[in-house]
Parts: structure tokens; C-alpha cells; sequence
């Protein structure tokens, strides 16, 4: 046998490589084909951290000197080392998965057969919360954790890269899959069989490259090496002759052979290509054909396990953006549910709200969840961050709460305060969704009926029953016309009814921006100003947000429509309910210290009289994000003038704030060339 890859798997601290690795553990351990090393550290059996095997300095040194070890180091005052055993694991074969220090790469590539490092990888805010919620380190030792510079990884040693900034299901899946690939390795040999035109390869019976399962009839692969690659069919009936080939090695036809130019014995890769129906699937959609449920589910399963080019993918998902019919947003829909683990509720109605976004200020969810959860429904709400906005939800509830909650955080939240409001990047995270927004967004493609499967796909797994869902239209808006948000409205609802949910999709207007604070703080401010019946509250932010609690309210037996639920909703607000609830929202996820806006700022007047005919939510964004919004969460925009108000020249239009001077002097330069404010005469 050519022995197994070594996997030394390494990153900075928070990024989750204990829990991939034990969750790999749980998966892989039991098919014998990997081996999970226990390391070996001065620190006392029992120690709080990973399962390890226990010495004393004197043990480890007298351990160290009788060459018990296959490598050591040290790190954080301690000792650790990597047992001499782990060799034998090697050339029986085994795979062997061991966490490391980068430190220690070059040394340990001169003493396994092969190396293979997998660098775990994650967002530096996913880091720092993490770090955070150990509860052992003062934000400046985070700060300095995560601002360390580490030595780059040697370029000649293959590193593969896992991102592991979802939850941690989601993760473990992305480690398993990446051991398992780079686990494929093969020893070449010819195969005396002359096939002609068909490009044969054989695998010796018992092989687990491949399952028959994965295919209907003959399988696919291609057989990668030396920078060469033959692409060949595998027999289902797989090669039963022990003298040709070894349990690790794959055999080629001689034409097939002879194409990949690489002498017998060379270690090869496999990768796999989808089997004959998806690939099938995926033809017909890319020349506009409509695809059942059955067929969604095997074009995605392949896209998610890489069997498909970008390329390939990219000509899917551009096509599916424009030819979709509703019965295909369903079939979508169904199949997403299958790839994420849904939570279960021990509730009659758990509801949620989605907006389509793209409105600055629109910050609604931050009232109507505190309503909901003063009337007593739960309503686990997940938001994104800002994409080209200057903050999403969560960056605005970020300004006063943790938002980085993963499930068990969310269930908790939900018994103590009925509600939450947090990031939904660990909760629902698709992979699928972030190669079609990869694809769409930088070519502007219209992706709404996509978007229509993939939020009430997440919605379903996440436990809601009950949805509603704003579509704001406008000029500069996502959905341009209100028929065009009535229709995608209707697609809402008649796709959720099909998943068993109750939807209710409404078309708002969307011509400007709600509110006046634009920025996380800012739109803080005004939410509590409306939570606290402050003469300055937003009077259209008060509406929109009564408006949709108000629906939420009917679903409720108890109330039974909308008119009850505004008298509701109106009196919870009032009575000062909702913002209590708010409070208790925020201490279950864990309280921030409050940001304020920047304490820098600077106004910006009107060149001239006239009415305020518009204001440009596009132009507003893009000087609240120029100030520093959203990472700098007191930066932003304070509107003191609304559409229909007379206005002088020299009258203060908005103030931007910001927390940098450079951020502060950059976005008065851009609000002086447009400042987002259309006058009538």
C-alpha cells in the first residue's frame, strides 16, 4: 500500500477546530479508514479543552528524549507532542487527522509520507465573538489575538482551506467533505484491456472511492495527476481481480492510460462528475426546460458536493434567474429544506417577518419583535447584515446586543424573552446562496423568484408556521413597480401554502427612505424613540412597523384580524410592554455597551429653496457607508428634512456622523457632489 495523508489541521484561535475535528470524529471514526490522534500535553488530565493524554514536564521530556514522539512544540506555556504510533496508522493506510501548530509544518513534512494541512479559517468579527464567549480574555487580549501576525504556510505543501463561519453542522459537513476529498489518493496501473474509443477505469472490489449508490448504471470520474486528467467510465460491476489491482489503487484501459501520460505507480486524485440524470437535469434547464423536485435535488446535492465547474454552475443558476415557473420555485423550495437540520418548536404558531431590504432606515423588525413578544407569541427572528446598504438588521441590533447566536443561543432567547433578533449567518447559511450571489450581483441580475424558495426554504427549517413578508417598491428599490411586488407577493404565498406555511406577502411603498436615522445607531434611535412614544419618533416608521405587527397579531386566535391587532399592537406600544420586551431581547442575547452616533459630524445645507421633491435612498446609502456605516456602528446619516417639506437655502438637509475624520471628510466630499435631495421649484 502507498500508506495514508496525514491531515494537520491548523488556524487561529475561535476558529472552531476542536469541534469540527470531534464532529469529524463522530462521522469518520467508525470506518476505519481514518484515525484521530490524541495529543499529548503537559497540562492535568481532566483540564477544561480537548480529550488529551496527560504528563509532567519531567514525563514529556523523558518521552521526548526516548523518541516517543513524531514531533513536538510548545505553545501557552505548555507542551505538546504527537505520538511516534501515528507512523504505523500511515502505512496501514489509515488517514490520520491531527490538530497542530502552523509552526510545525515544515518540520512534520519530512516525516510522513504525505501531508496534507487544512487551515480552518473564519471571518475576523466570527472570530472575535467567539473568543468573546469563552468569557476568559479582556477585549484588548481578543484585539491582540486577532490582529497577530502569523507566518504564511509553505507554498510547496498542499493546504486546503476550510471556512467555517456558520453553524457548526454546517461546518463539520464543510471539514468531512474536505478530508474525504483530499483523502481519494491512488497508485496508478495499466490495465491490459484495449477498450477503443471509450475511456475505461476499473476499481478493485470493495473500493470506496465510489458508491453505487450515487449512480444509476455506469459511473463518471475523472483521474487527476501530474497535471493531467482522463476523464473515464467506471464500471458498476467493478474490476474482481485481486492480482491486477490493490484496494488502493485504479487501473486504466490502455487507451485511457495512455492519455494521462503517467508512469504506473504515480499517486493520483479522483473527482467525481455528476451521474448521467443530474447532468441530464442540468441540460435541460440551462436550454429552458422546467425540472421537477427530483431533479432540483440532484442538481444541487452535485453542485454542493463539487461536482460540477463553475462554469456549468454558473450557466444553472443565470438560467434559472430567468426562466422559473411557481411550481419550480416550490420543488426548489422542498429540495433546499432537505440539506439544513430544522428546529422543532413546542409552539402552536412560531412567526417571523422577511423584507426584501434595500430601504435605508426601514428598521421595522426592531419594533415589531418586541411587540409580538409582549403579546406572547415567539418569533425567533434571523436577519442578514448589510450587503450595499449602510445596515441590516443585524448590524443595527449588533448596536446593542450579541447577534452572532448560534442554536442552542436562539432557543434559549426564545424561552426566556419569546423572541430574538439575531445574524442569521450560523443559522441558515447556503452555500448555494452564496455562489448565485457571487454570480448575480456583479452582473445585476434579477434573482426575486430564487430569492422566493431560498427565504421560505430557511424560514420552514428555522420552525416558522406563520410568515410575513414586505416587499418595498421604488424607483430605487429592489422591485421597481408595485405590480411587480403584487406578483411576486402572490408567488410568496401560493409557494408557502404549498411547504404547509402561512404566508402573507404585502407590496409598501418603497419611493424613500423611513425614518430618519440611517445607520446602525441612528436606526436605533429612532426605533427606541418610537418604543418610548418620543415626540421625535419617525411617524412613518411607527406606522410601518403597527402595520405589520398588527397582521402578525390576527394570526393569533385570539384576536382573529387586523383591526383587533392594531388595537393591540397600539396599546402593547403604549403601554410601554414592547419596550420592555425590547430589554429583555437584548439581555438574553447578551447586552452591548451602547454605541451613540459618531461624535464627529458635519452638516449638509441646501444650495438652494424649493420643495423636497425626492431623496434618493441609493445616493443616502452610499454616503452612510462613505462615513463608516456599517462596521463603525455610529456612523450614518440623521435626515432633518422629509419629501413635501419647504425648504430654504442654507437649511440643514442631514448631518453625517462618524466616529474617523478621513471617513467623515471622504463622505462630505461625496454628499457635496450628490447630496440625495431632489427640490421642485
Amino acid at each position: 500500500m502507498s500508506g495514508g495523508t496525514f491531515f494537520f489541521v491548523v488556524g487561529p484561535s475561535g476558529a472552531g477546530k476542536d469541534s469540527l475535528i470531534d464532529g469529524a470524529r463522530a462521522a469518520l471514526e467508525a470506518s476505519e479508514r481514518f484515525a484521530f490522534a490524541q495529543r499529548v500535553i503537559t497540562r492535568p488530565a481532566g483540564a477544561p479543552g480537548e480529550d488529551h493524554l496527560a504528563m509532567d514536564a519531567a514525563q514529556f521530556a523523558a518521552a521526548e528524549a526516548a523518541g516517543s514522539f513524531l514531533i513536538t512544540w510548545q505553545a501557552h506555556g505548555l507542551h505538546y507532542g504527537l505520538p511516534g504510533t501515528l507512523l504505523s496508522a500511515l502505512k496501514s493506510g489509515k488517514h490520520v487527522i491531527a490538530n497542530g501548530s502552523r509552526a510545525m509544518v515544515c518540520a512534520l513534512a519530512g516525516r510522513v509520507p504525505r501531508l496534507v494541512v487544512i487551515e480552518v479559517t473564519a471571518p475576523p468579527e466570527v472570530l472575535a465573538a467567539r473568543i468573546k464567549g469563552r468569557g476568559r480574555e479582556t477585549e484588548d487580549e481578543i484585539k491582540q489575538r486577532l490582529t497577530r501576525q502569523v507566518d504564511a504556510l509553505p507554498a510547496d505543501i498542499e493546504t486546503l482551506r476550510v471556512v467555517n463561519d456558520s453553524d457548526l453542522e454546517q461546518g463539520i459537513q464543510r471539514f468531512i467533505f474536505t478530508l474525504e476529498k483530499a483523502a481519494q489518493q491512488m497508485r496508478l496501473r495499466s490495465i491490459p484491456i484495449h477498450t477503443g474509443r471509450e475511456m475505461v477505469g476499473y476499481l478493485p472490489l470493495g473500493s470506496e472511492m465510489l458508491s453505487a449508490d450515487d449512480y444509476m448504471g455506469d459511473a463518471r470520474i475523472e483521474v487527476l495527476g501530474g497535471g493531467g486528467v482522463a476523464a473515464v467510465s467506471v464500471k458498476m460491476h467493478k474490476l474482481n481481480a485481486p492480482a491486477l489491482l490493490a484496494t488502493d489503487e485504479i487501473g486504466l484501459s490502455a487507451e485511457s492510460f495512455r492519455a494521462l501520460g503517467l508512469p504506473e505507480g504515480a499517486s493520483v486524485s479522483i473527482r467525481r462528475t455528476p451521474s448521467p440524470a443530474s447532468r441530464q437535469a442540468l441540460i435541460s434547464k440551462v436550454n429552458g426546460g422546467e425540472l421537477d423536485e427530483a431533479q432540483y435535488g440532484l442538481l444541487l446535492r452535485d453542485i454542493i458536493e463539487g461536482r460540477y465547474a463553475e462554469s456549468e454552475i454558473a450557466a444553472f443558476l443565470v438560467t434559472a434567474t430567468k426562466h422559473m415557473s411557481d411550481a419550480e420555485v416550490l420543488a426548489l423550495a422542498k429540495v433546499r429544506t432537505g440539506f439544513s437540520t430544522p428546529m422543532h418548536w413546542d409552539e402552536p404558531i412560531v412567526v417571523d417577518k422577511h423584507s426584501m431590504g434595500g430601504i435605508p432606515g426601514s428598521r421595522i423588525t426592531l419594533i415589531v419583535v418586541p411587540i409580538v413578544a409582549a403579546f406572547g407569541l415567539a418569533m425567533p427572528k434571523t436577519s442578514s447584515r448589510a450587503i450595499t446598504s449602510a445596515a441590516g438588521t443585524a448590524d443595527a441590533m449588533e448596536a446593542v446586543a450579541k447577534v452572532d447566536l448560534d442554536v442552542a443561543e436562539v432557543q434559549r432567547c426564545v424561552a426566556q424573552a419569546r423572541a430574538c433578533i439575531a445574524w442569521n449567518g450560523r443559522l441558515n447559511h447556503s452555500v448555494i446562496d452564496d455562489v448565485m450571489n457571487a454570480i448575480t450581483r456583479p452582473l445585476g441580475i434579477n434573482s426575486n423568484r430564487w430569492s422566493v424558495a431560498s427565504i421560505l426554504s430557511k424560514k420552514l427549517t428555522a420552525g416558522s408556521t406563520h410568515v410575513i413578508v414586505d416587499l418595498p417598491f421604488g424607483a430605487q428599490a429592489k422591485l421597481k413597480t408595485y405590480e411587480e411586488a403584487r406578483a411576486l407577493a402572490d408567488l410568496f404565498e401560493t409557494t408557502g401554502a404549498g411547504m404547509g406555511l402561512q404566508v402573507k406577502a404585502f407590496a409598501t411603498d418603497g419611493s424613500r427612505p423611513i425614518g430618519r436615522g440611517i445607520g446602525p445607531a441612528l436606526e436605533v434611535r429612532d426605533v427606541e424613540w418610537v418604543l418610548d412614544g418620543h415626540p421625535e419618533a419617525p411617524a412613518d416608521l411607527r406606522e410601518k412597523a403597527l402595520f405589520f405587527a398588527s397582521r402578525i397579531l390576527a394570526w393569533d386566535p385570539s384576536i382573529g384580524d387586523e383591526v383587533k391587532g392594531r388595537e393591540v399592537a397600539e396599546r402593547l406600544l403604549k403601554s410601554g410592554a414592547a419596550r420592555a420586551a425590547f430589554e429583555k431581547i437584548i439581555d438574553a442575547q447578551g447586552r452591548h455597551p451602547r454605541v451613540l452616533p459618531g461624535r464627529l459630524t458635519h452638516v449638509v445645507k441646501a444650495a438652494q429653496p424649493g420643495i423636497v421633491a425626492e431623496i434618493d435612498g441609493f445616493v443616502i446609502a452610499g454616503i452612510a457607508r462613505r462615513a463608516g456605516a456599517p462596521q463603525d456602528k455610529g456612523a450614518g446619516i440623521d435626515l432633518l428634512c422629509g419629501v413635501g417639506q419647504s425648504i430654504e437655502a442654507g437649511q440643514p438637509l442631514f448631518v453625517i456622523h462618524s466616529d474617523n475624520a478621513n471617513d467623515l471628510e471622504s463622505a462630505a466630499m461625496l454628499a457635496a457632489l450628490d447630496s440625495g435631495y431632489v427640490l421642485a421649484a
